[in-house]
């Protein structure tokens, strides 16, 4: 089974030893070197699966793991040098799926990823995000609703990915905009707000009286399957 597979490790020696393994079992690999750069690849191209390091610059992969899991199911491996149980106990309670501490086996390693991509594939036969009649495909990258389909553009189309899986979720803006890096080149939180803005035109009934992509007053917004109030 060949898929694509995000290595985040700041460590050029083991980075490439693991990306050599990853692509000789036929795995597409992208390799970065810091936490806020493997959050902005994953937002732009989901993998299959997230090998990462604990010890990196700029965001390190214990925060890493803490953002992920409030945005995405996607299987992690975590590769540490500390290798006390705390470490280990914690990792796994961020929401990691696996725990490797160095040095590992390169085999090992391929080994793993194998087990966690074979688990994702059961778990995500199918992918489709649905609430109500709002529809968003992560894998064709398409939004239908009401069975029509729906044209977004890519901010617009993260937005509504990370609210369609966690839907009747209150985002705030700021969290909103967290989804944006790497789609807008300036944001703000009226960015949020036009797209939220083109995004009822595109999926509700009446756009004016909002029942799928409703405000929460004082917090932001949420997806719905339906709502009977005017917001």
């Amino acid at each position: 089974m060949c898929a694509y597979v995000l290595v985040a490790e700041d460590d050029q020696k083991q980075a490439e030893l693991a990306r050599r393994y990853l692509e000789r079992e036929g795995h597409e690999v992208v390799v970065v070197a810091d936490g806020r750069a493997a959050l902005e690849q994953i937002r732009q191209r989901p993998p299959a699966l997230l090998v990462l390091d604990v010890m990196m610059p700029k965001v390190d992969g214990l925060d890493v793991c803490r953002i992920l899991r409030r945005e995405s199911d996607l299987p992690v491996l975590m590769l540490t040098a500390r290798s006390t149980e705390d470490d280990l106990l914690l990792g796994l309670d961020l929401g990691a799926d696996d725990y490797m501490t160095k040095p590992y086996s390169p085999r090992e390693l391929v080994a793993r990823a194998r087990s966690l991509l074979r688990r994702g594939q059961r778990t995500q036969a199918d992918p489709v995000l649905r609430v109500g009649a709002v529809h968003v495909d992560p894998v064709r990258h398409e939004v239908r609703s009401d069975g029509r389909l729906v044209d977004c553009t890519p901010g617009e189309f993260q937005l509504l990915q990370a609210m369609a899986a966690q839907p009747a979720r209150a985002f705030t803006r700021d969290q909103l905009l967290g989804y944006l890096h790497g789609f807008d080149r300036y944001i703000t939180n009226r960015t949020v707000d036009v797209h939220i803005m083109n995004l009822r035109r595109k999926i509700e009934p009446n756009p004016r009286k909002p029942a799928r992509l409703v405000t929460v007053y004082g917090i932001g917004y949420k997806l719905v399957e339906e709502s009977p109030r005017v917001t």
